[in-house]
C-alpha cells in the first residue's frame, strides 16, 4: 500500500453470480487518505453502493464474484483472514444507511442499537457501553440523551434517527465512515444539519468519510474531492471544486448542467 493512503482500491470487479454475470463494478481504482472527505457521485445503478457495501463487508460473496484488492490500513480485506476482516469491519469502518426507519430495528430501544457494535466487538460492561452510547448520542446533537437512549424508533423524527444510525456507526470510532445517501430522506433543512454533522466528525475526529450521493450538489458542500462513477467506472476524479469549474468527462458536465433545474425546483 502506498505512503499515506489509508484505503487503497486496485482494479476492483464486482459481478452478480446469476446465470447473467452481470458486471457492475468494471476495473476501478480509488484511494483516501486518512481524514480525507470524498464524495462518490453517479445515479442509481452506477455501481457506488456496491463498492461501498463490499469495502465495508456488507454483501454476501455467495451472491457476488468480487476480484482485484481492498487494501484498507495494509490489509487486503478481499483475502484476508476472516478474523481479521471482522475487526476491521466491525471497529475501524463504520457504515451509515440512507433511510434510517428500516436501518433501526423497530422493537429495540435506540439507545441498546447504537451499543450493539460494542457488545458484538469488545468485552466491555453493559455499563460501560451504556455510557459510551450516552457519549455517542450527545456527540451526534440529540437532545437530552438519556431520554433519547431510551426512545424507540418511531418515536424520533427522521433526522433524529439518521444521528442515531450515524452515533452507531461513530461508536468505535473507526478510521472510515461510509455513508450511503444519508440526506435524501430528509428535507433540505434536515439534510444541512446532517452534513454539517459529518463536517464536525471529520474535524474534530479525523475520521475519513465516504459520502455515496447522486447529488453533485451536496457533495459540492461537504466533500474537498470527488470520483465520479457511471456504469460501473470511475470516469473522473479530482478536487471538487476544480471538477465543478472545469469538469473533463461528458458526464460529469451533464450532471452539472443538472444542478440550476434541481436548485430551482427546491426553491
Amino acid at each position: 500500500m502506498s505512503d499515506g493512503l489509508m484505503l487503497e482500491i486496485r482494479d476492483l470487479q464486482i459481478s452478480f453470480n446469476n446465470r447473467f454475470h452481470d458486471e457492475v463494478v468494471r476495473g476501478i481504482d480509488l484511494s483516501m487518505g486518512e481524514g480525507e472527505m470524498l464524495g462518490l457521485v453517479g445515479e442509481s445503478g452506477s455501481g457506488k453502493t456496491i463498492t461501498a457495501l463490499t469495502i465495508a463487508g456488507l454483501i454476501r460473496r455467495d451472491e457476488m464474484d468480487v476480484s482485484g484488492e481492498i487494501n484498507f490500513c495494509g490489509q487486503n480485506l478481499l483475502t484476508c483472514p476472516r478474523e481479521v476482516l471482522r475487526q476491521i469491519q466491525g471497529q475501524d469502518i463504520g457504515f451509515v444507511f440512507q433511510e434510517p426507519m428500516t436501518s433501526l430495528n423497530p422493537l429495540m430501544r435506540v439507545g441498546r442499537q447504537i451499543e450493539e457494535s460494542l457488545k458484538l466487538h469488545t468485552d466491555l460492561s453493559r455499563d460501560r457501553r451504556r455510557e459510551l452510547a450516552l457519549e455517542a448520542i450527545q456527540m451526534v446533537g440529540l437532545p437530552d440523551p438519556e431520554a433519547a437512549y431510551q426512545k424507540y424508533p418511531h418515536q424520533m423524527s427522521g433526522g433524529q434517527r439518521q444521528r442515531a444510525i450515524i452515533a452507531s456507526a461513530f461508536i468505535n470510532h473507526p478510521k472510515l465512515l461510509i455513508a450511503d445517501e444519508p440526506t435524501t430522506a430528509l428535507d433540505v433543512t434536515v439534510q444541512a444539519q446532517i452534513i454539517e454533522l459529518l463536517k464536525e466528525i471529520n474535524l474534530s475526529h479525523g475520521v475519513a468519510i465516504l459520502f455515496i450521493s447522486h447529488d453533485l450538489n451536496v457533495v459540492r458542500k461537504l466533500c474537498e474531492n470527488v470520483a465520479v462513477m457511471q456504469h460501473g467506472y470511475i470516469v473522473e476524479r479530482g478536487n471538487t471544486d476544480e471538477v465543478f469549474l472545469r469538469p473533463q468527462h461528458a458526464y460529469t458536465q451533464r450532471l452539472i448542467a443538472a444542478i440550476p433545474a434541481r436548485e430551482k425546483r427546491k426553491r
